[in-house]
């Protein structure tokens, strides 16, 4: 019979049909199972402190499975790295060699896929990396390994690994399960504390935030996720030149502060930067808008005007929702790009700007080219440094950096004490799918500072749609 499947364990027989305490077959006793489950409820529900939580635990494992080492890691999302929190029978030199990218070796490769692993021989497996250097092939060469994710909320934040040695085959199948189990009972304290770490780092970043580069601060762009890592960087190498860019993401996620930062970190920051909103006006006025119109041009046109391009000249403009033009504003719009120069409506004399050109949408502009919605040199033309600003609910602990600062900001603005933000809230911010984007948190927020009580937010203090996500991590 197979009884692994390439790495991760699916095809293998149960030995869990009767309880766990089921008699004694394995070659060793089983009757300590419950003990065990029950001994690890008792801790988790008693103690406050983690770090002597999965100590105590560890220590259980060790009396009642024969574990000769054994580790709890943590992924930290922030990082990227997965770091052993506790262990047992590792040294501290040890513990400390012991981080993993995910991927990387088993316990890298457990975070990756969620799924669990073992290795019958840790000798004989060649992406057992043995990164602790606590493995002696000699000595330890029969070991097996053992190791579970721990997941809660379906996010995956760490793993339990356990070796020992094992002269039975289905008892290595029964500790797995018994390992699954653990994980489940420890996997709330685990993110509570996870989430807690996270809170910290975002009062440490905002104690740093004016440490930014001028740009971005000016722009008012908050977070340090590795999305915006990326988009800083981005910025930075695009500045300077003149260069159109061409800025995509779903709506309300921070196009237009990243259009800002652009202009304040280029040659022409000195000059003019204009916004127009593509989508806000009809079509039968938004020539006129942009490129102006002469006096008598049309029935209300009582004296000359300039347009937001001819305003911009020496600057910047930021067309917004450029995906929602119509095909002879894009024909329109094209020619501006191109040559620089355009004509005011009711007007035959041309006019040249020095303008940057920059672009925004939350439309797949190369479907629409496809469907013929959108003409392909104009995509071209505006296609030449494109930069993509990520969804709120994928940029991880920035929710809870733009939470605090918002919090902060409404606070000062109605002229109270920030609140603390509690522990149940935050989780409640971090597991929300945030389809509004930030848009959505600033007015959450806006909401809750009102509501607050005796500068506190509680989970009830914030709308009902988030407060679902509390009721199902319950029932979890």
């Amino acid at each position: 019979m197979r009884l692994e499947r390439k790495r991760g364990v699916t095809d293998m027989p149960s030995p869990l049909k009767t309880p766990l305490s089921f008699s004694c077959k394995l070659g060793e006793c089983c009757s300590e199972l419950m003990p065990l489950l029950s001994e690890v409820s008792k801790v988790v529900s008693t103690e406050g402190d983690l770090s002597k939580t999965l100590k105590l635990v560890l220590q259980l494992m060790q009396k009642h499975m024969q574990v000769i080492r054994a580790m709890i890691t943590l992924y930290d999302t922030s990082s990227d790295r997965i770091y052993i929190h506790e262990s047992y029978g590792l040294s501290p030199q040890e513990v400390e060699k012991g981080v993993y990218l995910p991927g990387e070796g088993i316990t890298g490769q457990v975070i990756e896929t969620r799924q669990p692993v073992i290795v019958p021989h840790v000798a004989d497996d060649p992406l057992f990396l043995n990164k602790t250097g606590s493995l002696d092939k000699i000595r330890d060469g029969a070991f097996s390994f053992i190791c579970v994710p721990i997941i809660r909320s379906s996010k995956v934040m760490g793993t339990i690994g356990i070796e020992r040695v094992y002269n039975n085959q289905q008892l290595r199948y029964l500790d797995l399960e018994v390992l699954k189990v653990i994980a489940a009972i420890i996997a709330q304290a685990v993110e509570l504390h996870l989430l807690e770490q996270a809170h910290q780092k975002v009062l440490l970043a905002a104690s740093l935030h004016h440490q930014t580069t001028d740009t971005l601060r000016t722009a008012n762009i908050i977070g340090n996720s590795r999305a915006m890592q990326s988009v800083y960087r981005l910025i930075r190498k695009v500045s300077p030149a003149r260069t159109t860019v061409l800025i995509l993401g779903e709506s309300d996620v921070g196009k237009e502060r990243v259009s800002a930062a652009i202009h304040h970190g280029s040659l022409c920051a000195t000059g003019p930067f204009i916004t127009f909103n593509c989508a806000s006006l009809p079509e039968s006025v938004l020539e006129s808008e942009l490129f102006g119109h002469e006096k008598g041009a049309f029935t209300g046109a009582i004296s000359r005007r300039a347009g937001r391009f001819e305003e911009a000249n020496g600057g910047t403009i930021f067309l917004d929702e450029v995906g929602e033009l119509s095909l002879s504003a894009q024909a329109k719009l094209l020619r501006v790009i191109q040559e620089r120069s355009f004509e005011r409506v009711g007007s035959n004399d041309t006019l040249h700007v020095n303008v940057r050109i920059l672009a925004a949408t939350h439309r797949d502009l190369s479907e629409m080219v496809n469907k013929r919605l959108f003409r392909e040199d104009l995509y071209y033309r505006l296609n030449v440094f494109p930069i993509t600003v990520t969804p709120l609910r994928e940029r991880g602990n920035d929710i809870l950096i733009l939470a605090d600062y918002f919090n902060a900001r409404f606070a000062r603005d109605q002229g109270v004490e920030v609140p603390t933000i509690v522990t149940p809230a935050l989780n409640m911010l971090l597991n929300y799918d945030w389809p509004g984007n930030v848009r959505e948190l600033e007015n959450v927020m806006e909401r809750a500072v009102l509501l607050s009580d005796e500068g506190v937010i509680h989970s009830y203090h914030l709308p009902l749609s988030l407060q679902q996500i509390l009721e199902h991590l319950v029932a979890e």
